[in-house]
C-alpha cells in the first residue's frame, strides 16, 4: 500500500523536480493541444447555435476533406486544383447531408438528430477509407516539422504554428461573437439614453 501511495503521490513530483525542462515541455505540449481542441469545441458550439443540431460527425467531415485532398494530390493533381476540387466535394457533401439526413429529421427529438450524426460519422469514415484507401497518409502543408531548443526546452515548430493559428482563430471568433455584439448593444443603449425627448403635445 505504501509503495502504491509513493508511486502516485511522491514519485511524480520527484521526477518533475529532477527534470524541470521536461516538465515545461509537457506543459507547453498540453497548452498547444488544448488550443487546437478549442477549435473543435468552437465548431460544435457554432454549428449547434446556427442549426440547433449537435453534429457529432463534424470531426469526420474534416477527416473526409483531408483524405480527399491527399488522395487528389497523390494522383498528381496540382495543389490549387486539389484544394478547389476538395472544396467542391465538401460543399456538395454538406448539401447532400442536409437534404438526405438532417432535413427529414426536422422537428424530431434532439436525441434522434444526435444519433443520426453518429451514424453519419461511421458512414463517412468507412466511405472515406473505401474511396481513398485506409493506409496512413501524410499531408505536407509546407510548414517545417522540426524542433528547436529554448533554454533547454524543446519546442516543435509545427505544433507551435498550429497552436498560434488556433489562438488567433479563437480570438477572432471571440471578438466577432462576443465583444462586437456587446459593443453594439452598449452603443444602442447609449444612443437611447442621449436621444432627444419627444415634444409633449398640448
Amino acid at each position: 500500500m505504501l509503495d502504491v501511495l509513493h508511486a502516485v503521490l511522491v514519485a511524480p513530483f520527484k521526477d518533475m523536480a529532477g527534470a524541470p525542462a521536461f516538465l515545461v515541455e509537457v506543459l507547453i505540449g498540453g497548452v498547444f493541444a488544448g488550443l487546437m481542441y478549442s477549435l473543435l469545441a468552437l465548431g460544435f458550439v457554432l454549428i449547434y447555435k446556427a442549426s440547433g443540431v449537435f453534429n457529432f460527425a463534424q470531426g469526420v467531415m474534416v477527416l473526409f476533406a483531408a483524405l480527399t485532398l491527399v488522395g487528389l494530390l497523390e494522383r498528381g493533381a496540382p495543389v490549387v486544383l486539389a484544394l478547389a476540387l476538395t472544396t467542391v466535394v465538401m460543399v456538395g457533401l454538406a448539401f447532400a447531408i442536409e437534404r438526405v439526413v438532417l432535413r427529414p429529421l426536422v422537428n424530431q427529438p434532439q436525441i434522434i438528430m444526435f444519433m443520426a450524426t453518429i451514424g453519419l460519422n461511421f458512414f463517412l469514415e468507412g466511405f472515406g477509407e473505401m474511396a481513398w484507401g485506409a493506409n496512413v497518409k501524410k499531408l505536407d502543408v509546407g510548414i517545417p516539422d522540426h524542433s528547436f531548443v529554448v533554454r533547454g526546452v524543446q519546442i516543435n515548430s509545427l505544433e507551435l504554428t498550429a497552436a498560434v493559428t488556433a489562438a488567433v482563430l479563437v480570438t477572432l471568433l471571440a471578438l466577432f461573437f462576443f465583444v462586437l455584439p456587446a459593443i453594439n448593444t452598449w452603443r444602442r443603449r447609449e444612443s437611447r439614453l442621449h436621444a432627444p425627448a419627444a415634444p409633449h403635445e398640448t
